[in-house]
């Protein structure tokens, strides 16, 4: 579908539900559509529906109501002219244990004729990757990033990457980031990050949304959630409507998000953080399992 002004969505829901076989929904009436551009951060809690989104849109989950899109295109009414436009990073890389990363590249060329061999090899001559070791060969980082090089050698427009951060230590974890954020900028595309780890995504995304319970309880650009939020000293110095949730601080400590209004005594109000503002939301949206 087109956006307002004729701009087309990299990525749409309507209506989106799935239930599996145990009748828990892990999706439920979820509505988004996402501009094309720049890196999103997709962040929630294990089980919180971040997966199952993801694979929808490249065909791996058929929704039991509403539908998706990307690019316009419904993968359950074209699923190659949907699954061409995406790069695919899965939380665990899906390599083989008995070809090279050459040769991942070189099978990725025979299964995808667009597939660009030359770009992903500059992309692991960057990080000291050889061409000739195989994944036991490897450090978790580097499957990570050799994952990474295959959906960028794609030249997709659009990049979905499943929690690829979830094993790798701070230091991988950044080269990845860097190496996503100057593929984006350099090639224009669209990159959805799913993550539950809020500090490593805040400098590389300009947009976040939160999903708890398979429901989208926060879609907003990174600043807007920062200027829109503060840390409010009690819960008596707050005019109705600006209370978001009340939860714990990292020593323990009592914290209570609230929306700004401009109308507060300057000094009795902090700023809030990125990690603060997501996690005010998702204690405000816990509740018992979508669906039950």
């Amino acid at each position: 579908m087109v956006a307002g002004g004729g701009q087309l969505h990299a990525l749409e829901a309507h209506g989106l539900g799935k239930r599996y076989k145990s009748r828990l929904w892990a999706l439920r009436s979820v509505d988004w559509a996402l501009p094309t551009g720049a890196i999103t951060a997709l962040v929630g809690p294990n089980g919180a529906g971040k997966s199952t989104l993801m694979k929808a849109w490249v065909g791996f989950e058929r929704p039991t109501e509403g539908s998706v899109a990307v690019l316009g295109i419904d993968p359950w009414q074209d699923r190659r002219a949907a699954v061409i436009q995406v790069g695919y990073v899965a939380q665990t890389p899906s390599l083989y244990r008995e070809l090279s990363a050459d040769d991942h590249l070189a099978l990725a060329q025979t299964l995808r004729r667009t597939f660009d061999r030359g770009l992903a090899r500059r992309r692991l001559q960057q990080l000291g990757i050889p061409f000739d070791a195989r994944p036991t060969e490897l450090s978790g980082g580097q499957q990570a990033q050799l994952g990474l090089a295959l959906a960028l050698g794609t030249r997709a427009p659009v990049l979905l990457l499943d929690e690829p951060l979830a094993s790798l230590d701070p230091l991988a974890r950044r080269e990845f980031l860097a190496v996503l954020v100057e593929a984006v900028r350099e090639e224009g595309s669209t990159a959805v990050l799913s993550s539950h780890i809020i500090t490593d995504v805040e400098a590389a995304c300009g947009r976040v949304v939160v999903l708890s319970g398979g429901r989208k309880l926060l879609d907003a650009t990174v600043p807007e959630l920062i200027a829109d939020h503060v840390i409010a000293p009690s819960l008596e110095e707050l005019t109705p409507g600006r209370f978001v949730a009340a939860f714990e601080g990292p020593a323990g400590e009592p914290l209570i998000l609230a929306r700004r209004d401009g109308t507060v005594t300057e000094g009795l109000d902090r700023p809030a953080t990125l990690e603060e503002v997501v996690i005010g939301f998702l204690a405000a949206g816990r509740s018992p399992a979508v669906g039950s």
